[in-house]
């Protein structure tokens, strides 16, 4: 722009530029920040973070800070090493790398009273298992939410006669206010020693040199205090805001139930209908997120009963058998009974096709692996059984137990004493509602045999589930174990027994659970989710989960089609059966499947808490469990240099950051100087 006087000075466009050259900078150097992120840390992509969990009166679990907690890297191998990380060490917080045989009550008592000192922990996996056992849970579960109480069998209340779970320590519901993570792998555990190593290791007791190997660990959880307090924050949110922060869930999934003579769901059975309940738990739980193997306390118990659903569906008379039998898998017993009292709310509702008073007999499958000389234990409650009838309708279930299991010489069906209390089962459930005849089958017949219950060691070694090293994963998944025949035998009495209670007499001895059953379902659950067979049994859309079986299928008579979403089959009997497209098992040279449509009566049933329907957070007759949520979990190192030159990092870049804007204002100011355009050549005369 020409001045008066025939100058220029700088344009607007001249000044704006100015004005965008310090952020124009900024943008360019974050156009590589990814680049420069990967160069500084190392992401830690195999982990299980210890998480929040809340019931009506306490939370436990763990978690960070919101932006995270990082400290220098301490491995801490024995016990004495523990000393550095306490007092010694002079650059705290410390983030412990423990080895997982120190992970104990003790030590941990001693971390959580020195939280100053304590960014957080790292689990290291112990190879082999604890010698000693490592339990996690308390030593009376479900404590309080089963049948005996200080009014009703007060002396059984409490596990005054057995503390069921000896080794508990119950570290899993301690409320811990740093951080703990477990690391999975073995390769990146060895990574951060090895960080540990070349960067932190002491020379001759000195401090060692910066820069020094970190750990940072996000867990930040958003519920605290209790259940009552996260539901009510969460209930008004979604009353008052359009975008409502949700702060905890309640712990829920699905029971499922199937019977053995198809019934419409439609409706609820008639009072002269007698049922049968072959029962069991699914679910398990470790002090770590989403990592529950629950080889012993679950899976045995449940692939046993599928063994058992199996080989009793064969029966040829089983159509006409005088009474039915439901097969039902519980969901949530660990946390208080979800999935059992949900099913009895529900039957005392009438929102269930099965009503209390059909109940004829109520058979449950507890922990079964762990058998010492072929024992299986018949453990009842005393009770209920001061009742003259319920008495005489338990002897009767013992005898049929006892004449079923008198057929298979490797199951000894033994009577614990008659005193005894029941262990923690679904069974207490159904009892709190209604005297009936019912029994729990287990491995023990005091203290249970399980000595990593509940925690990451309850793996397919704890009990007993090997393959040898030569094999392919196809062999291994038809490798039938001594465990699978040990569970198979186990799965015959359970069968027959049922086949008997339902009124069955000619086919009893002809029943027989097939070990290549459950072998291949121990193998799935414990060792490969994702094998032939189970591909070969899921939906298409169910490929990811890998985990969904059926009790049992019949494969109808289908031609090849294309695998669907929509039901196989005519609307008519959709209330009696469940309809489904499965995979198939591959064409032979082929790596295209033969679906195929089956039939089962298999379905699910909600295994959600009856308190939180109620909306009775603070309830003390059903479970009230909740889940934090959070945003972010994850875990990095990375080398951090000492405070010192932190601080003098920072001066010197707040110092070149304050010596740019005065530039950039001198620069800004003189501009009409600095910047000076070049006079357009004019017309000249003469």
């Amino acid at each position: 722009m020409a001045t008066a006087g025939g100058g220029s000075v700088a344009g607007p466009g001249s000044r704006s530029f100015l004005r965008l050259l310090p952020f124009c900078v900024l943008l360019a150097g974050l156009c590589k920040g990814n680049s420069v992120e990967r160069k500084i840390y190392i992401p830690l992509n195999k982990t299980a973070p210890c998480v929040r969990l809340l019931n009506a009166t306490h939370q436990i679990g763990c978690q960070s800070s919101v932006s995270g907690d990082t400290g220098v890297i301490h491995v801490v191998e024995k016990e004495e090493d523990l000393q550095w990380v306490l007092t010694d060490g002079p650059n705290p917080p410390y983030m412990v790398l423990l080895e997982g045989t120190l992970f104990t009550r003790n030590l941990m008592e001693k971390l959580k009273g020195r939280t100053g000192r304590i960014a957080g922990l790292a689990v290291s996996l112990a190879k082999p298992s604890p010698t000693s056992g490592f339990s996690p849970s308390v030593q009376c579960p479900n404590d309080g939410f089963g049948i005996y109480s200080d009014s009703y069998g007060p002396e059984f209340a409490h596990c005054r006669e057995i503390l069921w779970n000896s080794l508990g320590n119950g570290l899993a519901y301690e409320d811990f206010s740093f951080p703990i993570f477990l690391l999975e792998d073995e390769d990146e555990t060895n990574i951060i020693k090895q960080c540990y190593r070349d960067h932190n290791l002491s020379q001759n007791g000195s401090a060692p040199a910066f820069p020094l190997c970190a750990m940072q660990l996000f867990s930040h959880m958003h519920a605290v205090i209790s259940t009552v307090t996260c539901m009510r924050r969460s209930s008004i949110q979604s009353t008052f805001s359009i975008n409502p922060e949700i702060v905890c869930d309640p712990l829920s999934d699905y029971n499922v139930w199937s019977m053995l003579k198809p019934i419409n769901t439609s409706g609820t059975l008639e009072p002269g209908d007698r049922v049968v309940v072959a029962a069991t738990r699914l679910d398990s739980r470790s002090f770590f997120w989403n990592v529950a193997p629950g080889a012993e306390s679950a899976v045995a118990s449940f692939v046993t009963q599928l063994a058992a659903a199996e080989a009793l569906q064969k029966a040829p008379d089983v159509t006409t058998l005088p009474r039915n039998v439901m097969f039902v898998f519980f969901q949530g017993e660990t946390f208080d009974y979800i999935g059992s009292s949900r099913m009895v709310y529900d039957m005392e509702k009438g929102k269930f096709p099965v009503q209390l008073e059909n109940i004829d007999s109520f058979v449950e499958l507890g922990q079964v692996a762990l058998r010492n000389s072929l024992a299986l234990w018949m453990h009842t409650d005393p009770m209920s059984q001061k009742n003259e009838t319920v008495h005489n309708q338990v002897e009767e279930l013992l005898t049929t137990l006892e004449k079923s299991g008198a057929g298979v010489p490797t199951v000894v069906l033994r009577r614990p004493n008659q005193t005894q209390p029941l262990p923690p089962s679904s069974l207490q459930r159904f009892l709190r509602a209604r005297n009936i005849s019912g029994v729990v089958l287990a491995d023990h017949s005091t203290v249970f045999h399980n000595h990593y219950y509940q925690s990451v060691y309850d793996t397919a070694e704890n009990i007993n589930v090997s393959y040898p090293e030569w094999q392919s994963p196809e062999e291994d998944l038809n490798f039938v174990t001594d465990t699978a025949k040990a569970l198979a035998d186990v799965a015959t009495v359970l069968s027959r027994a049922l086949y008997q209670l339902a009124g069955g007499t000619n086919f009893s001895n002809t029943i027989q659970a097939d070990p290549k059953t459950v072998t291949r379902l121990l193998y799935g659950f414990l060792v490969r989710a994702n094998n032939s067979w189970f591909q070969s049994i899921l939906r298409q859309d169910l490929r990811s989960y890998l985990g969904k079986c059926f009790v049992w299928v019949e494969t109808l008579n289908q031609g090849k089609g294309e695998m669907t979403s929509a039901p196989c089959c005519g609307l008519s009997s959709m209330q009696l059966y469940e309809y489904a497209w499965v995979q198939g098992p591959l064409n032979p040279n082929e790596t295209d499947r033969l679906p195929r449509c089956v039939r089962s009566t298999a379905r699910l049933a909600r295994a959600l808490s009856p308190a939180f329907e109620l909306r009775q957070w603070g309830s003390t007759e059903y479970s009230t469990w909740t889940e934090s949520r959070w945003k972010d979990i994850r875990a990095r190192i990375f080398l951090i240099a000492s405070k010192e030159l932190e601080f003098i990092t920072l001066m010197v870049g707040f110092g070149i950051l304050v010596f740019s804007l005065v530039v950039t204002y001198c620069i800004n100011a003189k501009a009409d100087v600095l910047f000076i355009a070049p006079r357009e050549p004019g017309s000249v005369s003469y």
